[in-house]
């Protein structure tokens, strides 16, 4: 019997480029599962007032809206703002895209940090193309989480297209740094930075848990959209 369609909805900054295909990839090994992207517009991660607004729950249930018109059966927020701007932003986002979509939803962060608790995971690598003052935001919401940064690497870049730029060689050698220094995972943090393939050979490698930001969110994704546990 065929399976029944599984429809992920997957919001989508505007100038991202790696987490669709990727997202893609992941449910393409699932019988009748596919994804469906809203895009809303990104283009700078700063700590910034400009780029705070981006984030702001209005245009980001606009663009929930005419994904809740294709019927999908879940709605994923790729993107990993939370991470700076703290996790209760992605708590009352997904609270007000249910509410208003009537269609279980979560978020990129929100599925790392369930993977970090499940394994009881507290101390991490972290690897970002971020600025300093960003990465250092990061650092500080994790730690309210009970989760220490014990390394950190990161590129300097605000401009959100061009983290899409950035060689996987060059983020190889960055988790390989940061996995040196004993942490117990590490963590590529940004669905626009092209470390799937990067994290999936070394974890056998290096034999350390390596989370990809944009595989994470959409294997929870996956699984809200089929109801099953994750």
């Amino acid at each position: 019997m065929k399976a029944p369609p599984v429809r992920l909805g997957v919001l989508t900054p505007s100038s991202n480029t790696v987490l669709e295909p990727v997202t893609a990839a992941r449910l393409a090994t699932t019988p009748g599962a596919s994804a469906h992207f809203s895009r809303f517009r990104v283009t700078e991660i700063s700590l910034g007032s400009h780029s705070r607004a981006q984030f702001g729950l209005d245009t980001v249930l606009a663009a929930a809206d005419l994904l809740s018109d294709a019927r999908v059966d879940a709605m994923l927020w790729s993107g990993t703002s939370a991470s700076w701007l703290g996790i209760e932003h992605d708590q009352r986002l997904v609270k007000a895209i249910q509410e208003r979509t009537g269609v279980p939803a979560t978020t990129a962060v929100l599925a790392i940090d369930r993977q970090l608790q499940q394994h009881g995971v507290s101390r991490i690598g972290l690897v970002t193309p971020y600025t300093t003052d960003v990465q250092g935001q990061i650092v500080e919401r994790w730690a309210t989480r009970g989760i220490e940064v014990v390394a950190e690497r990161h590129l300097g870049l605000t401009e959100n297209a061009a983290f899409a730029d950035v060689a996987e060689l060059v983020i190889e050698e960055q988790v390989r740094a940061v996995a040196a220094s004993g942490a117990q995972a590490v963590v590529i943090l940004c669905t626009n930075l092209n470390g799937a393939q990067v994290a999936e050979s070394l974890e056998h490698e290096l034999g350390t848990r390596i989370l990809d930001s944009t595989v994470v969110a959409a294997d929870a994704g996956l699984a809200l959209s089929s109801g099953t546990p994750w």
